[in-house]
């Protein structure tokens, strides 16, 4: 068998691409598009999860010159509110301004290194002060007071202003960077900025949000969501054979995971999976995969009945027609993974966002942040975002 035909193989059954292109109402172009590419299935050295030395590496070759979200535009709506996101041991301060302009700066100060706000998350003030010396800085980072100034004629502003972070926002996300030089946020996001003008993710809220302490490796906690292949052993999923794998760039990978729909020859090349049925009614179909139970009338599929009541209800939460939100945008299981370790589900069925960080300096350990991104009705003010829930590795 040759690399390109290995790298082909799939199940029987409908692809995604059967699904989506006779969907009631049809994909957007973007969940239609296929970019794969077979990378090899060479093993890969375990000590990349293991080694303190290759997570040291990571931290300052990686993690100190990439874009990653460090908290959502509704975390800090005001002038004065700040957010302090942490990733080893570097921490970032991210304000607005009096004018509703976002900076970003590391959370030290330029006097002696003190660090400015203690634990991550939400705050506010008129500016920022050092709780050691009491120097000062205004929202935007510039030196704003120096207490006994008199004693510090070799200080200026310009050489003692807060160090900047580079900071983009997209879907209503805050990126920084540590690497003031770094590439913009465009260059990491890819295809990203033009599929998701079909996933507006700027007008969701957290509805949301926990925090979890993992016992593993950031690289392997989060690998367990870069694919379907456990749906069926774990989840009892007729369709996790068949999901789609698309590798669009050096930063951005898609799988699309079908809801709605039954192939159980899918299946042929699993064991132990008698509890599926070689014949499904579209009826049972709508019951097993969706939890809808009604009869259906001729011609109806569980997939477009599905859908519909999808619509129908989100329609009533916001209080304008979905009509042409497609059965895919519904229902599907659709994950865009941005490098290194965000996770988007844009999917109204499934509308979670995933992050993966190290544990301080730990390698066999790392924090989970998990959203719940709700639609919002235009217009309407968000609430403040709730305050994660925090749990420790045996806590669940």
């Amino acid at each position: 068998m040759s690399e390109t035909e290995k790298g082909w193989a799939r199940a029987a059954g409908r692809s995604i691409y059967d699904v989506l292109s006779t969907d009631a109402v049809p994909a957007p172009p973007p969940l239609l598009a296929s970019a794969y590419d077979f990378l090899g299935d060479a093993d890969l050295d375990a000590q990349r999860y293991t080694d303190p030395g290759f997570a040291a590496k990571e931290m300052t070759k990686m993690w100190a010159k990439t874009w990653q979200w460090a908290c959502r535009e509704e975390h800090i709506p005001e002038a004065g509110d700040r957010y302090v996101y942490d990733i080893g041991p570097y921490s970032v301060i991210i304000s607005r301004d009096e004018a509703g302009a976002l900076h970003a700066f590391r959370n030290s100060c330029t006097h002696r290194g003190t660090r400015l706000i203690g634990s991550e998350g939400t705050g506010f003030g008129s500016g920022i002060t050092c709780p050691f010396h009491g120097w000062s800085w205004h929202c935007d980072g510039t030196l704003e007071q120096i207490p006994a100034k008199w004693d510090f004629p070799h200080v200026q502003p310009q050489t003692h202003d807060l160090r900047p972070v580079a900071c983009a926002v997209w879907g209503g996300f805050i990126f920084i960077n540590l690497d003031t030089a770094a590439a913009p946020l465009s260059d990491q996001l890819e295809v990203m900025t033009e599929h998701f003008e079909h996933f507006p993710l700027d007008t969701r809220r957290i509805k949301v949000h926990v925090q979890k302490r993992l016992p593993a490796n950031w690289k392997a906690a989060q690998e367990a969501f870069l694919e379907a292949y456990h749906n069926v052993e774990t989840h009892h999923s007729p369709n996790g054979a068949n999901t789609q794998y698309d590798i669009f760039g050096r930063f951005v990978t898609r799988f699309i995971h079908n809801t709605g729909t039954y192939s159980p020859e899918s299946l042929n090349d699993y064991p132990g999976t008698e509890w599926r049925d070689p014949v499904l009614t579209e009826a049972e179909i709508l019951a097993r995969t969706v939890g809808i139970t009604r009869e259906l009338e001729a011609g109806e599929t569980a997939r477009a009945v599905a859908a519909e009541d999808g619509r129908s209800r989100l329609a009533s939460a916001l209080g304008e027609s979905q009509a042409d939100l497609s059965d895919s945008q519904i229902l599907d299981s659709i994950e865009y993974h941005l490098f290194p370790n965000m996770f988007f589900f844009p999917g109204i069925n499934i509308p979670m966002v995933y992050r993966f960080r190290p544990d301080g300096d730990q390698v066999d350990t790392c924090l989970f942040d998990l959203l719940i991104l709700e639609p919002w009705p235009a217009g309407q003010a968000k609430p403040f975002p709730p305050e994660p829930v925090f749990l420790d590795v045996n806590q669940s």
